[in-house]
This record gives structure tokens, sequence and C-alpha cells, in this order.
């Protein structure tokens, strides 16, 4: 394996995007609200019940869906899945970028 700590790098993060494969993407949201049964305790306004939305930008519109209790956890798990791709992808390309200029330099100066 060659020696250069960048390449070493960007083989690690590809080597970790396998892992991301069930990511969603999105804002994972969690909102506290009142049932509206006014014998609830959330009645009060103090007392509210979580609610949990997966929020999602598809074809230019904020789409949000109602994410149940029982799938929450998991949900939130695949969004921040999501962040860690796009962390990747960033630096992946951050790396390539630099690598390709250094290349494009040393061209030049060999001419």
């Amino acid at each position: 394996m060659s020696g250069d700590p960048e390449l070493q790098l960007r083989g690690r993060l590809i080597r970790q995007l396998g892992a991301l494969r069930e990511m969603l993407p999105g804002s994972f949201v969690e909102r506290r609200r009142s049932c509206g049964k006014p014998q609830c305790p959330c009645a009060d306004g103090e007392h509210l019940h979580a609610q949990y939305q997966l929020s999602v930008l598809s074809e230019g519109k904020l789409k949000t869906y109602n994410v149940p209790l029982a799938q929450a956890t998991e949900v939130r798990r695949r969004v921040e899945l999501h962040r860690r791709f796009e962390k990747a992808a960033a630096m992946i390309t951050h790396l390539n970028l630099r690598r390709w200029l250094g290349e494009r330099k040393a061209r030049k100066k060999g001419k």
C-alpha cells in the first residue's frame, strides 16, 4: 500500500461508505405537542407528548413524515449516517482536488 497519508485516508473513507447503505436524507425532528384531549396531562401545556418527524426536501418541496415512536431511534441513527456520508464525501473530494492540483503543478514544472 502507498505510504501517502492522503491516499490512505481516502481509502479508509471509501471503505466506510459501505456501512452507510441504510442512510436516510433530511432532518430528524422531535416536537412537543398537546393531543387536544381536555383530560390528558398535556392539556396543562407543560406535559406535552413527543412527536417525531423526518423532514426531507424532495423535488424542491419540504415533505414531512411522522415517525412512530418505535422507529424513532432507528430513523435518527439513519439520518446521522447520511451526515457522516456527506462529511466523508466532502473530505474525499477535497483530497482529490488537492491531489489533482498537485499533479497539475508538477506537470507545469516539467514542461
